[in-house]
């Protein structure tokens, strides 16, 4: 056999050898993979005109106490104080401009959203604790765990009537808010929407099948609800009173990004939304490729899709269509704006992620 040969032989077996050893490194990724995906159908990307046709409105905004990690729940108190929880389970008072904070709790947890009940307690959605009340003496109780024998994996977003009742989302029944990211790759749809009426202690699912079920937010009459569905870019409506009382019905679909947190707007007659991220197209590529999403989903995090910087946050009316958007892109934004919150003619923002808080002046 000649030398030629002989070469071609061994780049032959080392190609051989490479070959069985990536098929085992995949087969291992998918035996031990932490997920089992579903395939799915992406919606139709929107074009990107009009209301979501790319701007640079979100600017200026005023952003201070870069100290403060991860303020997604935010609230403004009556006195113009603010309220923010943070990723190391605290909840602060601070003031805007100010770098002064009060540390009002620690859930020991991961706060994600606060509001005001109409009995004066703070109403906490934890990740990791549940549905929790702050009352006036700083105690915290723990409201609610599970629902149906089934735990709450990620409380994540509430919404309360005038009259004390609370609705509030679980992101998943699968994965907890340390694997968000693994919970938007396996498309599982395990998220739900629950009532809580503090005065009964009684829950009742209201609705149920969302792909991360996370922000939620009542219409200004309290007709309905809207949900925002993170995993399907779309937001849902559950009709609360009249005919279709307990419908749930699709709002706005095919949205440009991941919807997070929904606030209602008192002077837009609309409803926030804070998209974190764009679109994805590889995301949308492996939407019908469960066995590479599961390979995916076993791969270090640092090797898993990362978010773009890209502030966003978009304005739809209370029929579900898009009115108006705020953006601004880049390494020095302040994103992903996971929480948005209107007050005195300012959003103030919030993010799961990114240090600090801020504010923007409505035109």
């Amino acid at each position: 056999m000649g030398d030629a040969a002989v070469n071609v032989l061994r780049v032959r077996q080392v190609a051989a050898v490479l070959l069985l050893v990536l098929m085992a490194t995949l087969g291992g990724l998918w035996l031990f993979s932490p997920i089992e995906p579903v395939a799915w159908l992406p919606p139709p990307k929107s074009p990107l005109e009009g209301a979501y046709a790319p701007n640079t409105r979100l600017q200026p905004i005023e952003w201070w106490n870069k100290a403060l990690i991860g303020p997604e729940a935010i609230t403004v108190e009556p006195d113009g104080t603010l309220l923010a929880g943070l990723k190391d389970g605290r909840i602060v008072r601070l003031r805007v401009g100010s770098d002064e904070v009060q540390v009002v709790a620690d859930t020991r947890g991961r706060p994600l959203a606060l509001e005001r009940h109409p009995d004066g307690r703070l109403i906490i959605c934890d990740a990791k604790g549940g549905l929790l009340a702050l009352d006036e003496e700083g105690s915290l109780e723990t409201l609610a765990t599970s629902h149906a024998n089934i735990p709450f994996k990620f409380v994540d977003d509430l919404a309360i009537t005038r009259a004390g009742v609370i609705y509030f989302s679980d992101a998943s029944a699968r994965n907890s808010i340390d694997e968000f990211t693994l919970d938007l790759l396996e498309h599982r749809t395990t998220g739900r929407v629950v009532k809580y009426v503090p005065e009964t202690k009684v829950l009742t699912e209201v609705a149920n099948g969302f792909s991360f079920a996370n922000g939620v937010a009542l219409s200004g009459d309290e007709s309905f609800l809207v949900i925002a569905e993170t995993g399907s870019y779309r937001l849902w409506r559950v009709w609360l009173s009249g005919e279709k009382a307990g419908k749930k019905e699709l709002f706005t679909d095919s949205l440009p990004g991941f919807p997070d947190n929904v606030r209602w707007s008192p002077t837009r007659n609309g409803f926030w939304v804070a998209i974190g991220s764009p679109r994805k197209p590889l995301i949308d590529t492996l939407a019908s490729w469960p066995n590479v999403r599961r390979i995916a989903g076993a791969l270090p995090k640092t090797l898993q899709p990362k978010a773009a910087r890209h502030s966003y946050v978009l304005l739809v009316d209370v029929n579900g269509k898009a009115v108006e958007s705020f953006q601004d892109e880049g390494a020095e934004t302040y994103s992903p704006v996971a929480g948005v919150t209107e007050a005195d003619g300012y959003l103030y923002l919030g993010s799961f992620a990114r240090e600090g808080l801020a504010r923007f002046k409505l035109p």
